[in-house]
């Protein structure tokens, strides 16, 4: 069974990462947990990409198309494949969009896809993003 060892608040994790504690980690915070994101496969990597210069030029001047960036939610903050939030871009310079801000999120899924369909899912549900 595996025992969650600490939760953390969203200031906790931000100062994790301000103070350099998750340099060359690659985990995000989801429900106040830290938790570590596999590796990316070739696929996942080429299909991301291709996704997100098809919605770019689909979108360009309607709304902002993130790619593998963080989220900012209320106990988490986890980093979607894709994130399609609200122009303008410059609003984001000193916070990451949050829950009003989305317009629609994908996660991009082999490996992670029962994760993603349970945790994640019920996690943007509970934040009301609706796509």
């Amino acid at each position: 069974m595996i025992k969650t060892l600490m939760k953390w608040s969203l200031e906790e994790y931000h100062n994790l990462i301000n103070n350099g504690v998750l340099d060359h980690k690659n985990v995000e915070l989801l429900e106040r947990e830290l938790i570590e994101m596999p590796p990316e496969s070739p696929l996942h990597s080429y299909t991301t990409r291709n996704c997100s210069d098809y919605l770019r030029e689909r979108l360009k001047g309607l709304a902002l198309v993130i790619e593998a960036h963080p989220i900012t939610l209320t106990n988490s903050e986890p980093e979607p494949d894709l994130a399609i939030v609200k122009l303008p871009a410059h609003q984001y310079k000193n916070r990451h969009p949050s829950a009003e801000d989305i317009f629609w999120l994908v996660e991009i899924s082999n490996k992670t896809l029962n994760y993603d369909l349970r945790e994640k899912k019920k996690i943007y549900a509970k934040e009301g993003i609706k796509e």
